[in-house]
């Protein structure tokens, strides 16, 4: 009966079994149980007047049995509600068998009919309808044999059994079957959060990085014609991000990066200062829990990458506020008002996902005078200060 059952879940999207289990899913354990079922009720076929009537019954029977049961596997036979269609045909063959040659053990087919209509009906409906096809039954045979006994046990509780052991089964099938759906969802949400994690990392690290690379580039074209010194330094600063820019990719790969604010505010004064940009930052507070101290690093590095990179400012100021509810990190510069592209490029667009998901928000306003990049974590991510 477990082979019954799984007839029932293959339309529901679920690979196809191989090998062995392809066999015992197949039309085999259909075909198999049709003929012990009907084995009785063709012994009785010499008996039975006509013969030919016997034997046309079972063919019908059992063949709208195994023909439901392996339909319900096909999508188009589901959509047009065969499978269905051949239960109801078994259950007038099983009613008119057990009426027309009541000599005969055919009172056996209501097992076979509940069988078909536990792997076949909908669901919800299944255990009502193999109630009401025991009940039949056992009502047939008391009417046909006068034995409430034999009605009861010899065809009420069998039908019954018989259904809602097929019934269980296809239950599990179906709970197999939602499990392993969601196991693949996740696996794919799973998948696409670290992609998701990786782009933004990469894209935070090299476009801060390769901003400052140039940056210092363009400073060593300068002053390679006349200060030859001074140009050996900025050059040894290229080297010294692009290694420390290597160090970082790494660290983002395997997922272990983790930023610091007073690190990227050393940073930032550096870069600024190197772009001609006069950089002014204010901090006040107690030191903040590291989640928070690593989020708004990110907001000092992408806020100083676009200043450097878009908007041609003289000066930048960078405030943090650890002491207000919530926490407070705004970059403003005295710029072109900034580029539309960069106000809603990929960099702002993962902060804000990095933001929100810490129940903080990003606003980037572009004023007739600047730009201002103004980043908000909520006050709970702060620990007080020693």
């Amino acid at each position: 009966m477990a082979g019954m059952a799984a007839f029932s879940t293959q339309r529901n999207g679920a690979c196809r079994p191989r090998g062995w289990r392809a066999l015992a899913e197949g039309p085999l354990p259909a075909l198999a149980l049709a003929a012990l079922v009907l084995v009785a009720p063709l012994a009785s076929a010499g008996e039975a007047a006509p013969a030919w009537a016997v034997w046309a019954a079972a063919a019908v029977a059992g063949g709208s049995f195994v023909t439901a049961l392996t339909s319900a596997r096909r999508p188009w036979a589901v959509r047009r509600r065969i499978p269905q269609a051949l239960v109801l045909l078994l259950a007038v063959v099983t009613v008119a068998a057990t009426a027309a040659f009541p000599a005969g053990d055919w009172f056996t087919l209501y097992s076979l009919l509940a069988v078909a209509v536990a792997a076949v009906m909908p669901l919800r409906a299944a255990p009502a309808l193999i109630a009401v096809t025991a009940l039949a039954g056992g009502a047939m045979q008391a009417a046909v044999s006068g034995s409430w006994s034999d009605a009861l046990w010899g065809t009420g509780v069998t039908s019954l059994l018989a259904g809602m052991t097929t019934y269980g089964f296809r239950r599990m099938a179906e709970v197999i079957a939602d499990l392993a759906r969601t196991r693949q969802q996740l696996a794919a949400a799973a998948v696409s959060a670290e992609r998701l994690r990786f782009a933004r990392d990469l894209h935070d690290l090299l476009g801060h990085t390769l901003s400052m690379v140039v940056v210092k580039a363009e400073a060593v074209r300068r002053l390679a014609p006349r200060d030859t010194a001074a140009a050996v330094r900025h050059a040894s600063d290229i080297e010294a991000i692009g290694r420390q820019a290597l160090t970082e990719v790494r660290e983002a790969v395997t997922g272990y990066r983790d930023a610091s604010l007073a690190f990227e505010l050393d940073t930032a004064r550096a870069a600024l200062a190197t772009a001609g940009i006069e950089c002014v930052v204010e901090e006040s507070g107690p030191a903040l829990s590291p989640e928070t101290d690593m989020l708004l690093s990110w907001v000092v590095r992408e806020g100083v990458t676009n200043v450097v990179r878009h908007s041609g400012a003289r000066r930048c100021r960078i405030t943090v506020r650890r002491d207000v509810d919530p926490v407070l990190a705004e970059i403003s510069d005295d710029g072109a008002g900034g580029d539309p592209a960069a106000a809603s490029g990929s960099g702002l667009r993962g902060l804000r996902e990095r933001l929100a998901a810490a129940g903080g928000r990003l606003r980037a306003t572009s004023l007739p005078g600047g730009f201002v990049l103004a980043a908000e974590v909520p006050h709970a991510g702060v620990e007080a200060g020693p």
